[in-house]
């Protein structure tokens, strides 16, 4: 018998309310409140908390209060990464963030998708697909990344920005729909 978490994770349609999922979600968002509430100095704290959260974390990475983290679990950091104010993952499928990310205020990574059709909606039936971000990428403020999208190696995406379709390493891109505009620097 295949899991909720199985299929959430296999981008099969599954119960977002199904229990194991709930206890997951609701010991991640505990573990980053207690996160959100350590004060910055207390950098050895909040190395352990991120270690308990995310899937992986490598060297030197700092996140900035305040992150918003659906499942933790399902998410991997490379090395130095540095993340800032007002994080928000909505995790059910795998994130992959790169090695030497900087990704800029009020982002958010959504792999969650909910069904078109109503009664299925309404029955709280979820479904994702992955995210993955290269190495050596810029994402500015207040950018929206939706499911299913890969970011490419050096890539930059310009603040504001909603990418809802890949975007190829070395690409500068922006706008809502995000789109490559020139080669990075």
């Amino acid at each position: 018998m295949t899991t909720a978490l199985e299929k959430m994770r296999a981008g099969e349609r599954y119960d977002i309310n199904d229990a194991d999922l709930i206890e997951i979600r609701d010991t991640t968002r505990d573990l980053t409140a207690i996160y959100n509430q350590t004060p910055r100095r207390e950098r050895g704290k909040q190395r352990e908390l991120i270690e308990k959260i995310f899937a992986k974390v490598g060297d030197n990475v700092h996140i900035e209060k305040a992150m918003n983290i659906d499942y933790g679990i399902n998410t991997t950091i490379g090395s130095n990464v540095f993340i800032n104010f007002n994080f928000a993952i909505l995790d059910c499928a795998p994130i992959t963030i790169g090695d030497n990310v900087f990704i800029g205020p009020n982002a958010q990574l959504y792999t969650a998708h909910h069904p078109l059709e109503i009664e299925a909606r309404n029955q709280h039936i979820g479904f994702a697909e992955p995210i993955t971000i290269g190495n050596n990428v810029w994402i500015g403020g207040g950018c929206i990344v939706l499911p299913g999208v890969t970011i490419g190696d050096g890539a930059v995406i310009g603040a504001g920005s909603v990418v809802t379709k890949d975007i190829p390493a070395g690409m500068v891109a922006f706008g809502n729909p995000c789109k490559p505009h020139k080669k990075a620097e």
